[in-house]
């Protein structure tokens, strides 16, 4: 038995069935963008330049001060950007584009701030994005112990000395869609890196 099917119900059937096709071919790119971690840098605690400290032994007496008071107020501030790269392997070719990144920071694998990448990237096939992320969080709300020991693991996080520190961010990126924005079900660790240490 043969079905007639209107010229108007297949012409439903194609707006349906592009975008979704659509859909699909986004969901699959961004899933095959490699992420990695490329840099820290801008690291400051308490107001304090981390480039030129490689430990507390190279604290002036009044970084010194800054630290302990900051230690006192119970409010140590350590501010710096992440970079990370992504890179839509050539082999692919379709554009993904990503419009939002709710992430997470894990450090040595306590998980510490989150926020929300409010920005619209487009990742071609082959060309590496950079994606700066600045994070600033109160490190004595995550850990403790003396001010020496707090000072060496920013110095370890912001890559310029001290024991071996691993950042890890967990996100959920969102894309855009021909039916709109669509989020990741569930976190994915996009970014995992081992920073400081001996060099």
């Amino acid at each position: 038995m043969s079905v007639l099917i209107r010229p108007r119900l297949v012409g439903l059937l194609l707006a349906v069935a592009i975008p979704a096709c659509a859909t699909l071919q986004q969901i699959v790119a961004l899933r095959q963008v490699h992420f990695d971690l490329t840099g820290v840098r801008r690291g400051r605690l308490a107001g304090i330049d981390l480039s030129r400290v490689r430990s507390y032994s190279d604290l002036t007496p009044l970084d010194v001060g800054r630290v302990a008071l900051a230690v006192a107020r119970k409010d140590l501030p350590f501010d710096f950007v992440v970079d990370i790269s992504a890179l839509n392997p050539p082999e692919n070719k379709v554009t993904a584009r990503m419009v939002m990144l709710a992430w997470t920071l894990l450090l040595n694998d306590k998980e510490t701030i989150s926020g929300v990448l409010d920005t619209s990237l487009t990742l071609p096939p082959g060309t590496p994005t950079s994606i700066p992320i600045r994070m600033s969080l109160n490190l004595l709300q995550f850990f403790d112990g003396p001010a020496q020991t707090l000072v060496d693991l920013a110095a370890s996080v912001a890559g310029v000395s001290g024991d071996p520190t691993r950042i890890s961010i967990r996100a959920v990126p969102t894309i855009d869609t021909p039916v709109g924005r669509i989020a990741y079900p569930t976190p994915i660790t996009i970014v995992s890196r081992t920073v400081g240490g001996a060099r």
